[in-house]
Formats: structure tokens, C-alpha cells, sequence
């Protein structure tokens, strides 16, 4: 991130970032390498935020990105949140990134927490709030 964004604009988590209270760090491995990472970050009672997705280089294309997003979607759904957002980047290197968030079903939003509009980030949400069945419109239209 740090050699496509400036640095008022890197807004991932460091090691001491990664170790603050509210942010639980998952990783996946085989046979002991670190094939890729991801972080949930608690905002507040019903929103949380994923900070420091990665996949490294000789795992890309390989499901790893979609492994985590999935545990962390997972992860968010068990502990109530009925919302997850993410900040990525706008340039082309994080296209790949952005396909997989909406393949997931985020959606741009406005900035959320400290955040504020830059040229230089993409904002991004799931709505994760239990839908109210009665709400549903049926399929023969009543």
C-alpha cells in the first residue's frame, strides 16, 4: 500500500496497530507459510470495519483473498455487527480488491469513522442487519 498510496492516504494497520484493543488479526497458512491476512476492527456496537486484507503474491488467484473475506464476514455475523465497512484504494492496483468486495455484495458508501474523502480511497460497506422476513415482497406479488 505504501508503494501506491501516499503516505497521508496508507491507512493500513501496523504490527502495534494490529495489536490494539477491538481488532482481532486472522491468517491462513499451509505447511507454515503465510499465504495471507486480514483484520476486523470494532467501530461500535453494530459496525466494524475490515483493515489489512493482504494475500501474498504466490497465493493470488488461488481463493486465499475469498477464504479470509468469508471468515471475516463470518466472524463479523457471529459477533452481532449488522454492519461491515472497508476503506481500499482507487487506483488500478486495488481493482482486484475492489471486484472481490463487491463480488461479496459491498457497495460504496460515504467515508465512516475517522475517515474523509480522498482521491486516493474507495469506501465500501455490507449491510449485515437481519432483514425482517415480512418485509420481503413475495413472488406472486402480495
Amino acid at each position: 500500500m505504501r508503494d501506491t498510496s501516499p503516505p497521508e492516504d496508507v491507512h493500513a494497520l501496523d504490527v502495534s496497530g494490529l495489536r490494539e484493543e477491538g481488532v482481532s488479526f486472522f491468517s491462513v497458512r499451509a505447511d507454515g507459510e503465510l499465504l495471507g491476512v486480514g483484520a476486523l476492527k470494532h467501530l461500535d456496537p453494530i459496525h466494524a470495519e475490515l483493515k489489512s486484507m493482504h494475500t501474498a503474491p504466490a497465493a493470488r488467484r488461488k481463493g486465499v483473498a475469498r477464504a479470509i473475506l468469508d471468515h471475516l464476514i463470518g466472524t463479523a455475523l457471529a459477533r452481532g455487527y449488522e454492519r461491515l465497512s472497508i476503506e481500499t484504494g482507487s487506483m488500478e492496483a486495488f481493482a482486484p480488491a475492489r471486484a472481490l468486495y463487491a463480488s461479496a455484495g459491498f457497495e460504496p458508501c460515504d467515508p465512516f469513522g475517522d475517515y474523509v474523502h480522498s482521491p486516493y480511497s474507495v469506501f465500501m460497506t455490507l449491510d449485515l442487519a437481519p432483514k425482517d422476513p415480512r418485509a420481503t415482497p413475495s413472488r406472486n406479488g402480495s
